[in-house]
């Protein structure tokens, strides 16, 4: 019988303890703790696994869960290893957590960070009455609180690692997950430097001068560039889409797929899981598919839809390739045409540079899993242009729905078009094209007043400075010659408004029309279904 799909489940007892779905990659305990490197960053795209994988380090290591190892653990990779079977439950752990620091302003991010710090410190509690424990220490352990100081929140996690060195008679392990999404937010809501300051404060005092810290492991998307938030912290290592460590550790194999589809009698649909979430690709190491969606699709029962692209986290990418210039706009046309790039990467992303330097932005798609490079990783890393594509359809579908709420506001005044075409309106028809007729027109012109109401229109179209001709245009606006018969038919329009007879104008509108032939202007012969052939 097939085990029970729990989606968004990140605690690993809660899926152990229940019997649900799981792939095996308590590997990766094994492989980081042996490693015995004091502070390790792993970078993986979102809903791939880390929070998961960092939980279950906390469940095998932290003294919390002591005697748990064989209900937790039996079975599994790592409970092979009989040294790793003496290691569960013997390490004190700090755990930690920045996904949801997500404020629209300064304040409320640093409000969100304190918040995060203060569970963290609470969690040992216990720490008060233990005799290893200081006044000092008691008294800097009532000062943190929600509304903290700056320089208290900083140093706090610094001071727990001395409180839990003393009391457990060895050095704590910190875990943090989720650590630039802060960052990722600042950028996009203009505090960047300010929360950056308070970031490399954290930073340094946690995982840098503690001397009482005993390992540290931080997972997130993006590599920070250490310019940035690391700029002390000349221990850390650092494990990108390019590097050889712990390849298979994040994310589903080709063979942990196969089992699964089998588990759930979906074996004859593997090409097409292959087509939709397979591509993304580790050190040269292909075939590593997004765990988030195919658990998803398991859970459906084999039906296909672009699960990550309903999950949150597209705020930054949207932004960036938003803002980008032609050039970028261009290289990503080529990729929703199905074509490659080639770009020189540099996987730290300084998000100072996001605005101006086109490499930053490819660096940030590629460590968010929305290009990936297929073939070996060159020797030249720096120098060298990789080849980039999207990573697969279900990002080709993100991407579609991300333009489509770009462009949404400019489908208004189409979707009223299409339901006077569809009713037989032929005014309300004939109106929708004068007026969009006009505006590009006004635009092209470079009349100021009329520009931004312009790009309501025609969001899609880059548009010069006035008095210059728009730009290029891109994601499949109306081309010249629509836009030239669009502007016949207001024209055609205006002139039969303008001559026609009103109803009740008698005489009036006689002498309107007598005096139009006057000038010579040619009166238009009457055509019931002229605004029908306009449209």
């Amino acid at each position: 019988m097939a085990r029970t799909i729990s989606i968004g489940a990140q605690g690993f007892e809660d899926l152990r303890v229940r019997g649900n779905f799981y792939v095996d990659k308590t590997g990766f305990v094994r492989d980081w703790w042996l490693s015995d490197d004091p502070v390790t960053l792993v970078c993986r795209p979102r809903r791939f696994g880390k929070t998961l994988n960092l939980d279950t380090v906390r469940c095998f290591l932290s003294s919390e869960f002591a005697g748990r190892g064989e209900e937790l653990f039996g079975g599994l990779d790592v409970w092979a290893d009989p040294a790793m079977r003496a290691l569960q439950g013997t390490v004190p752990v700090v755990a930690m957590s920045f996904a949801r620091v997500k404020g629209a302003t300064l304040e409320d991010s640093l409000a969100g960070l304190r918040q995060v710090i203060r569970t963290a410190v609470r969690a040992h509690d216990y720490l008060r009455s233990s005799p290893a424990i200081t006044e000092d220490d008691r008294a800097f352990l009532a000062r943190v609180s929600d509304d903290m100081d700056d320089a208290t929140a900083a140093s706090a996690v610094n001071q727990l690692c001395s409180m839990l060195g003393r009391h457990h008679g060895t050095r704590p392990v910190v875990l943090l997950d989720e650590y630039d999404v802060p960052m990722e937010v600042a950028w996009t809501h203009g505090y960047w430097d300010a929360a950056s300051d308070f970031m490399r404060q954290l930073m340094n005092a946690t995982f840098k001068t503690n001397p009482d810290l005993g390992r540290g492991l931080i997972t997130g998307v993006t590599r920070v560039s250490r310019e940035s938030i690391f700029s002390d912290l000349n221990n850390l290592v650092v494990v990108t889409a390019s590097s050889p460590a712990y390849q298979d550790r994040f994310g589903f194999t080709q063979i942990e797929v196969d089992a699964a589809l089998k588990e759930y009698d979906l074996s004859g649909m593997r090409g097409e899981v292959m087509r939709w979430y397979d591509g993304f690709v580790f050190d040269g190491v292909p075939h590593i598919y997004n765990p988030w969606s195919v658990a998803q699709f398991l859970k459906s029962g084999g039906f296909f839809d672009a699960y990550w692209a309903n999950t949150s986290g597209n705020g930054l990418v949207s932004e960036v390739v938003r803002r980008g210039d032609e050039d970028l706009k261009a290289d990503f046309e080529e990729l929703m045409r199905g074509g490659e790039v080639r770009k020189v990467i540099d996987e730290q992303v300084v998000f100072s540079e996001l605005g101006t330097d086109p490499d930053a932005v490819w660096a940030l798609l590629l460590a968010a899993g929305y290009v990936t490079s297929p073939g070996p990783v060159p020797a030249d890393v720096v120098h060298t242009p990789r080849r980039l594509r999207l990573t697969n359809l279900e990002v080709e579908v993100t991407f579609d729905r991300l333009v489509r709420r770009w462009f949404g506001p400019a489908r208004v005044r189409y979707g009223q078009f299409e339901r006077a075409i569809l009713a037989g309106d032929a005014r309300v028809a004939t109106r929708c094209l004068s007026d969009v007729a006009r505006l590009h027109e006004q635009l092209r012109r470079g009349y100021a007043p009329l520009a931004e109401r312009a790009r309501a229109f025609l969001p899609r179209a880059s548009v010069g400075a006035p008095g210059e001709p728009a730009g290029p245009l891109v994601c499949g606006v109306q081309p010249r010659e629509r836009l030239r018969a669009l502007r016949r038919g207001a024209r055609a329009h205006r002139r039969r408004e303008w001559y026609r007879p009103r109803r009740g104008d008698g005489v009036q509108g006689v002498r309107r029309i007598r005096r139009a032939d006057a000038r010579g202007h040619r009166r238009p012969r009457p055509r019931p279904d002229r605004g029908e052939a306009l449209c």
